[in-house]
């Protein structure tokens, strides 16, 4: 295999939208006349198989987990009280939310998780932003878990008490991963 690849049989990925994976298998196939070269996934928490190839690994997001000082400034902006700007109407906040959390950023979907608690705490959310929210949820506190070395339930713990700190709180989840978690 290729030398400058830049992620190897073990390490720690995000696969936007998915989560948290390991990548588990390195390996080459034949399509057609021409032979490409995949990444293969399990996605933590769903036991889920990706096979992502090298070619669009970048483009479509992949990453490798953050890193636990990079977490900082992400609880420091969910602990702000400040409010996070987002469309008026379901259909464009919907539109916006969705490709941040397509974007696979840990800043875009904390920016999601946060609107969507503020809005949460206005009125109640509709079905699709509800599990929008638990997505973003799952997305957020499964990464902590694994930058931070943190059980799924002390990364939600530490979530639930920096949203706090804003005066906010998580509603209850519908993602099962999550209330197993919390």
């Amino acid at each position: 295999m290729n030398a400058s690849l830049p992620f190897r049989v073990g390490d720690r990925v995000v696969y936007p939208n998915h989560g948290v994976g390991v990548i588990e298998h390195i390996s080459r196939r034949e399509i057609g006349a021409t032979s490409q070269e995949f990444y293969q996934l399990r996605i933590e928490a769903s036991n889920l198989r990706v096979m992502v190839p090298f070619a669009t690994a970048a483009s479509v997001g992949m990453r490798p987990v953050i890193e636990r000082r990079a977490l900082a400034p992400i609880l420091q902006f969910l602990q702000r009280e400040e409010t996070v700007a987002c469309a008026g109407d379901w259909k464009g906040r919907f539109r916006e939310h969705s490709e941040k959390l397509r974007s696979g950023a840990l800043e875009q979907v904390a920016e999601v998780l946060k609107a969507l608690v503020q809005l949460h705490q206005a009125k109640p959310l509709s079905y699709r932003e509800k599990k929008m929210l638990d997505r973003a949820a799952y997305l957020l506190v499964s990464e902590i878990a694994s930058a931070s070395q943190l059980s799924l339930e002390e990364a939600l713990a530490l979530l639930q008490r920096t949203l706090a700190k804003a005066s906010l709180a998580l509603p209850p989840f519908e993602n099962d991963g999550l209330r197993q978690a919390g």
